[in-house]
């Protein structure tokens, strides 16, 4: 074999070996924001996270058909939000503690939807009347079902506390509607998601009733992940050409 057909097929082996195509797993940066009763006076709370995922069951590359998202990508603690102005006239704030469990998401290529459960364990505190370091009283509300579907309730009887009512679903790049307040997801690039540089977003309901003074609080979930490109792979094809092309100049002259 010669030096030439040498660094072809090396080089050619090399970016095989490299190609999305045939990896497994994606490392990725994130966030996931839970937006309370969302009105332009109210950001969402963000909250960042990072790590590796299993992309497409047997391999990334093309479409995106499956996600295995690990446990504790997002895990944060008394993350506290003030609002300017009062959300539902009365809810001044949140406290929140958040973690995901294990998530798991399919979906049916470029033209379908894509989702899946991804369950949120923690506590929403709703601040009422007041920011949350002088609350007049919390509201408590239950992640358990966000992201995974199911309902959660906590009896507010005997304690002066309204009773609070959590439905949640499972994720989804579709469109979703809770009255008239609508969230959506995607994915893109449509031909490239689980690959590289795809990005895919999810988003879920939370819907949020409790009894007197609150009747309804609309709220969602997103969660949004970049797969980021291999940081080995440019080296790894620098350095196998960079070898060939040296072994052809040790052994040339004796060809």
């Amino acid at each position: 074999m010669d030096v030439r057909r040498s660094l072809r097929w090396l080089a050619a082996l090399v970016m095989a070996g490299a190609s999305p195509a045939h990896g497994v797993a994606l490392q990725f940066v994130s966030s996931l924001a839970i937006a309370i009763s969302p009105s332009p006076l109210v950001a969402p709370i963000v909250i960042s996270g990072s790590g590796t995922a299993m992309i497409n069951g047997s391999g990334a590359g093309g479409h995106l058909t499956g996600l295995a998202v690990p446990p504790g990508v997002f895990a944060s603690s008394n993350v506290v939000v003030t609002f300017t102005t009062p959300v539902q006239g009365a809810i001044a704030g949140i406290d929140l503690t958040v973690a995901n469990a294990p998530g798991h998401f399919a979906g049916v290529g470029a033209s379908g939807t894509f989702g899946g459960v991804m369950p949120l364990s923690g506590i929403a505190k709703l601040c009422l009347f007041a920011n949350c370091s002088a609350a007049v009283s919390n509201l408590n509300v239950p992640l358990s079902v966000v992201g995974a579907g199911g309902t959660a309730f906590v009896d507010g009887s005997g304690v002066a506390m309204p009773s609070v009512t959590v439905i949640g679903a499972p994720w989804t790049t579709g469109t979703i509607a809770i009255g008239t307040a609508t969230a959506m997801g995607r994915a893109f690039p449509t031909s490239y998601t689980g690959a590289p540089s795809g990005q895919v977003e999810l988003v879920t309901p939370i819907f949020i009733s409790t009894s007197d003074p609150i009747a309804l609080v609309p709220s969602f979930a997103f969660a949004a992940f970049h797969f980021l490109p291999e940081p080995g792979t440019a080296v790894l094809v620098g350095s196998g050409i960079a070898g060939l092309v040296a072994f052809g100049r040790t052994r040339g002259p004796r060809s």
